[in-house]
């Protein structure tokens, strides 16, 4: 399965998700953010990083980039679409997620594996997860907040559309696990059509016994099942 790997200028985890790619047994290629297509691809991410240095908003001025117009048709054609850490933020910057990732609570940087639970099984991007299984995964970011009017979180939940939620090692809510001040603790959302995944751990970091847990890896190749089934 083919899955483009978008660079922009500041991207530091597009090789990252592209060694994942590999390991869940993808054929990941590499796109610029000049690129006005995408190509005949599987599914599209978008890495972390700091795209444009993060000036005016994360992820603002990456979302105006020509590849753009491509990635938001491919993901209206009901491609798989996956944004991590500054990805997540030129999802939402681009209109393909609803809410926004703000400055951390603590107004910090923040480096750190956290624990994430996966509240769904049911989409193309945890079908290899157990229910409720909790992941060790790191976290790198500044602006991970994500804040979103009562209105849009109500439907978020009751659609079940969080599918992972930050907490603590025993897998609560509520103790402290979440590092940045999340609303309702969400670590990731999908849209309404099931086919485009914001998260802001990276699982990508997470997919060696080297990296120091592997559980990010499952992502990768629920993705992989999940479009090879489909014959996207």
């Amino acid at each position: 399965m083919k899955i483009a790997v978008v660079t922009f200028p500041g991207s530091n985890c597009d090789y990252d998700l592209y060694k994942a790619i590999e390991l869940a047994g993808g054929a990941p290629e590499f796109r610029w953010h000049r690129d006005t297509d995408v190509g005949q691809v599987d599914a599209v991410m978008l890495p972390g990083g700091f795209s444009f240095g993060d000036y005016l908003r994360c992820g603002a001025i990456a979302h105006m980039s020509p590849i753009m117009s491509s990635v938001v048709a491919f993901a209206e054609r009901g491609g798989p679409v996956v944004g991590v850490c500054n990805g997540f933020q030129i999802l939402c910057e681009a209109g393909l997620l609803p809410g926004a990732l703000l400055r951390n609570d603590s107004m910090k940087f923040i480096s750190q594996d956290v624990f994430i639970r996966v509240e769904t099984t049911e989409t193309q991007f945890t079908s290899s997860y157990e229910p409720r299984q909790i992941l060790r995964v790191p976290v790198a970011h500044a602006e991970g907040n994500y804040h979103a009017d009562a209105e849009t979180i109500s439907a978020l939940e009751g659609d079940g559309r969080v599918i992972f939620r930050y907490v603590d090692r025993d897998g609560q809510t509520g103790t402290g696990g979440t590092p940045n001040g999340s609303t309702n603790d969400i670590a990731g959302i999908v849209n309404a059509g099931g086919n485009v995944l914001g998260m802001m751990p990276h699982p990508e970091r997470a997919v060696e016994d080297v990296l120091g847990s592997v559980d990010g890896l499952a992502l990768f190749t629920s993705l992989l099942s999940q479009t090879a089934s489909a014959g996207v």
